[in-house]
């Protein structure tokens, strides 16, 4: 498993449904990690076998998992078959699962839990809708999301907690810096087991907001989706 403690920031890219050989090859003819960061590249399922890794600031990452171990369920790809592919990191709960594919914070633990058996690091999403935040409900919804979907397994070793507001992402919008700051620190002190987890940011990272995001005392690094593709920004974000 990655040890996560000995990076100073985390970066994950979210291809969603995007990408050909093409790009992956092209894209990696111009990525430019940094060593003292970890960069993940989550990239659709079928190019995970592309994907490059040098095992000391890039890995690569799945964006969902099968809730199951093995069986007849046509389509689904488990843990370990992740981790027979050399996965390290796989998001898990992202909003347009949740939203898209109707799935649960049960869903999420047991993916979660999956995961961490076979030495993956989940990257388990949270995140409020607009409607939520407008009726205060924030604080509500992320406790029942992190109670109900963080395996008792999980701990800042195994396990990333990436924040997402449903209503910044691929919206152009985000919260205020200090929003963002509150929430983490909120996240983190929810109970004791989460002081140590680094939580990252994800809502409509680009290259001209991820530094002053990453800076905040409480945010450990960036999930980023449409601004990921742009491998010169993503270069930008990442440096």
């Amino acid at each position: 498993m990655v040890n996560l403690d000995k990076y100073s920031s985390i970066f994950i890219a979210n291809w969603k449904l995007n990408g050909n050989s093409s790009f992956l090859k092209d894209y990696y003819e111009k990525l430019k990690v940094n060593s003292n960061n970890c960069t993940i590249i989550c990239s659709p399922s079928i190019y995970l076998k592309s994907l490059k890794r040098n095992n000391e600031s890039l890995f690569c990452g799945a964006q969902d998992v099968s809730s199951y171990k093995e069986g007849a369920y046509t389509g689904e790809l488990s843990a370990s078959m992740l981790r027979d592919n050399n996965i390290d990191f796989c998001l898990v709960g992202h909003s347009e699962r949740r939203q898209y594919f109707a799935e649960t914070n049960d869903n999420v633990n047991i993916k979660s839990s999956n995961l961490i058996e076979e030495n993956i690091i989940p990257v388990i999403c949270i995140g409020e809708t607009l409607e939520q935040k407008e009726n205060n409900l924030t604080e509500q919804i992320l406790s029942t999301q992190i109670k109900d979907g963080i395996p008792s397994s999980a701990n800042h070793q195994n396990a990333l907690i990436a924040y997402e507001p449903v209503w910044a992402i691929g919206t152009g919008l985000t919260p205020t810096l200090d929003e963002i700051n509150q929430v983490h620190e909120l996240i983190k002190h929810f109970d004791t087991k989460f002081r140590n987890f680094k939580v990252l940011y994800g809502g409509s990272v680009k290259s001209s907001n991820s530094k002053e995001i990453n800076d905040l005392n409480h945010v450990d690094g960036c999930l980023i989706g449409g601004a990921s593709l742009k491998v010169d920004e993503f270069n930008i974000i990442i440096s």
